[in-house]
């Protein structure tokens, strides 16, 4: 990804965030970029539950209500925490509050309490702060001192860091009208507006606009008021008390047709790019920003619009996203990947080929990066029996790895990150000690042959009876692979008896048919014939189609019981990370 863009030095950031115990994540903890943090991952794997917890520690109300799905588990008893490491300029008022906040030292990675005799020279300076859900399903927030004390995360101070949230529709019109800390209100910033409302409406006889029939029964009720002692003289007019606020009902409006409309009625894509640039127009202020589903509501061109706008601006902000498009357009941003066991790593620029050619991989909950196309086709067919469903319904991606050291190093790249992706590959002789290493991280989740490449373990277990009704294809057409046999014997006859004889017997048949399938090149044979007996193995397996039709081949002709010890460990890792049980046997095997 290319260089991230300048961030303000007086823009607040958050360089830690630790979440425990809500929704759906029992224990997450994440160093997130001062700039664009863009979060991809398979459905349910959290990562709306990671912005609404930023959205929530960093609420600029005190009227956000909680119930027991919010707690992990549904057990409120143990609470959840929200924690945050905070870059915060002085211009926010953390300095300010009515009792001191002392800041702690960053070294990096952890909060460290200052040691005024440090040698080493000052670190950065830093605040934590949380809010907790306690067992009440009440919110508490906090600022956590140094010393151990706990002093209260106000509203204001909230507030003075901003919070830009673009979410579901809701929320986008909650930044498009004059509610209190939204981003109308912030930027407009006249405090009087409410007390001038107030009089204005007041004075308003809105009594005058009901219909005969109403207007007498509000006369009715003024008669019972005065035999009660009650007041009386009684109108109609917009009333506040707490909770409610007149200016709540103030919005943004534009002109459509030569009629005034709330901008509130416009499409969500404009209602979203609309919040945005009211963001922006705050110069004082550089709120932190959080947009979950960029695409939501929007053409990819204006995906496109709003990530740039994301990157141009000198804030930290934090997107997620199912659109190839939006991550595209995400040059500046960093990648980050969110995998189905809530566990989120940075995407190396290793990644990013792979991320280009199929975004699909990093969107899915497991993705099984399949050596080449034989092997992204006998998965797929394996994967389809393990679930028995199409496996893209529960979030099961196979991908093309490239070939066998691209595979290597695309896997090596995402489990350094912390990330769990599957693999499946043969066993070219290269780099045992590397594949040794990532098979110790993936366990079961990586399969790759003991020995040789998967026609050849395939074939091996295939019985010699079964030899001439193996070779036809799924078409039952068996003219062209016969063909590429007899070339290898140096015969014309592709008969599969002259072939037979040919090879000796029918070791010989199994292993000009390995051969075969596998493209493999004699020795001596001269650069411009290659090419030739290469283009072999696409006519057996070397396509998708082909690695589909092995992997049915494979049940139809027994092989499975040979490689059941192998394979059914890989399913069931497989099945295990989209939350499906364990299989003691492979359906309709």
């Amino acid at each position: 990804m290319a260089e991230q863009a300048e961030i303000a030095p007086e823009a607040p950031v958050i360089l830690r965030l630790r979440i425990e115990r809500f929704r759906g994540i029992e224990s997450l903890v994440w160093l997130p970029d001062p700039h664009v943090n863009m979060i991809l991952g398979g459905g349910d794997n959290g990562k709306t539950t990671i912005l609404d917890a930023i959205a929530i520690l960093f609420s600029p109300t005190n009227s956000m209500v909680i119930s027991d799905a919010d707690y992990w588990k549904r057990a409120p008893e143990d609470e959840f925490v929200i924690e945050a490491v905070l870059k915060l300029p002085p211009g926010v008022g953390i300095n300010e509050q009515k009792k001191p906040v002392w800041p702690w030292e960053w070294d990096g990675e952890n909060t460290v309490v200052p040691n005024p005799d440090d040698e080493e020279g000052a670190k950065q300076e830093v605040y934590l702060v949380r809010v907790r859900g306690t067992s009440d399903c009440d919110l508490s927030y906090e600022i956590c001192q140094p010393d151990g004390e706990f002093d209260h995360f106000s509203v204001g101070l909230r507030r003075n860091i901003g919070l830009v949230r673009l979410a579901g529709d809701d929320r986008n019109d909650r930044d498009l009208r004059l509610i209190q800390g939204s981003a109308l209100d912030r930027l407009l910033a006249d405090k009087s507006l409410r007390a001038k409302l107030a009089k204005e409406i007041g004075e308003k006889n809105v009594e005058e606009k009901l219909v005969d029939p109403s207007k007498e029964k509000l006369a009715d009720l003024d008669k019972l008021f005065g035999e009660q002692a009650l007041p009386t003289k009684l109108g109609l007019g917009l009333v506040g008390g707490q909770g409610f606020s007149l200016n709540a009902l103030i919005g943004l409006t534009a002109e459509k047709h030569d009629v005034r409309l709330p901008l509130s009625s416009w499409g969500s894509g404009t209602r979203r790019l609309a919040a945005l640039e009211i963001a922006a127009a705050n110069q004082s202020e550089l709120p932190i920003t959080v947009v979950d589903e960029v695409e939501r509501g929007l053409e990819p061109y204006r995906q496109r619009v709003l990530i740039k706008e994301l990157m141009e601006a000198p804030t930290q902000a934090f997107v997620t996203t199912h659109s190839a498009a939006a991550i595209n357009a995400a040059t500046k941003a960093s990648l980050w990947y969110l995998s189905s066991g809530r566990k989120i790593g940075k995407l190396s620029d290793a990644t990013t080929p792979q991320l280009m050619k199929d975004p699909e991989a990093f969107l899915s909950r497991i993705t099984i990066v399949a050596e080449g196309a034989t092997e992204v086709g006998f998965v797929r067919f394996l994967i389809l029996k393990a679930v028995t469903k199409i496996p893209m319904d529960y979030g099961i991606c196979v991908t093309d790895g490239g070939g066998n050291d691209h595979t290597l190093q695309l896997l090596e790249s995402l489990s350094k990150s912390g990330l769990k992706f599957s693999g499946f590959a043969d066993d070219e002789g290269r780099a045992p000690e590397r594949w040794a290493t990532l098979k110790a991280s993936l366990n079961d989740l990586l399969l790759r042959w003991p020995q040789g490449c998967l026609e050849e373990n395939v074939i091996a277990h295939v019985g010699d009876d079964d030899l001439e009704a193996f070779i036809p294809d799924h078409n039952g057409e068996a003219g062209a692979r016969l063909r590429t046999l007899a070339d290898r014997l140096n015969i014309n006859d592709k008969s599969y008896a002259a072939i037979h004889a040919a090879a000796g017997d029918a070791a010989g048949v199994r292993k000009v048919i390995i051969e075969a399938a596998t493209g493999s090149v004699p020795e001596g044979t001269p650069d411009d014939q290659k090419k030739v007996y290469k283009s072999h193995g696409k006519t057996w397996f070397k396509t998708v189609s082909g690695g589909y039709e092995l992997g049915s081949k494979m049940l139809q002709f027994g092989v499975w019981p040979n490689l059941e010890g192998q394979l059914l460990p890989f399913l069931n890792a497989i099945r295990q990370s989209v939350d499906l049980p364990e299989i003691a046997v492979l359906p309709n095997e």
